[in-house]
């Protein structure tokens, strides 16, 4: 695909879905939008239904040269042949020993908030991306400090290790935010809809 954006979409699928009904949704997204990458977070679900999860998701991403990645669970990147892990604010295994298990060529993402010093403790730990976040009043990073809009401009000034804005985003947000992030995380209500194809397009022109 052609004439992409310098900020690429960043999907968070919902916590529950069917697998593959979502592994559908998926092929049809991929098809009409430009996503850089896919991650699963089903939080406290049990392995089969990760398992589950991925297996469904793998095809249609890997079709479509998406990176499909899991929160946290890194011991599952091998086995089920994904492309990485984004470790949350709640992970207990650093980045550099999940660096080190994974290697050099598995994605190794983390969150940090809204803080400058854990975002530069994430980045000089070997981390591929950051998150930084909350940006909106709602989405699934809750209630944590807001990430503002000077914080991804001097991320962008000041460090090379590209940044991921989530949590509550909206088309504004990364219309606004897109001279300054690498990826943008759509709010999750985009799942809302039957159809998320236009919503995710209004993101995507968004960024352009």
């Amino acid at each position: 695909m052609t004439d992409l954006p310098d900020s690429r979409l960043y999907l968070v699928l919902p916590q529950v879905f069917e697998p593959a009904g979502m592994a559908t949704r998926l092929a049809d997204i991929f098809s009409h939008v430009a996503i850089a990458c896919v991650r699963i977070d089903l939080g406290a679900a049990d392995e089969h239904a990760w398992t589950q999860a991925v297996n469904h998701a793998i095809g249609p991403c890997h079709d479509a040269e998406v990176a499909l990645i899991v929160t946290d669970h890194f011991r599952l990147v091998e086995p089920l042949g994904l492309d990485g892990v984004h470790l949350s604010a709640a992970a207990r295994t650093p980045v550099r020993e999940v660096r080190k298990e994974l290697g050099p060529d598995r994605i190794v993402g983390a969150s940090a908030g809204a803080s400058r010093h854990q975002g530069l403790v994430l980045a000089e730990a070997g981390a591929d991306y950051v998150g930084l976040g909350p940006v909106g009043d709602a989405g699934a990073l809750g209630d944590a400090e807001r990430a503002g809009d000077e914080l991804f401009q001097w991320w962008a000034e000041m460090i090379e290790t590209p940044c991921v804005a989530e949590g509550g985003v909206t088309v504004e947000h990364a219309q606004r935010l897109s001279p300054w992030t690498d990826f943008v995380v759509p709010d999750p209500s985009i799942w809302d809809a039957p159809d998320a194809v236009d919503k995710l397009s209004a993101f995507e022109t968004a960024l352009r």
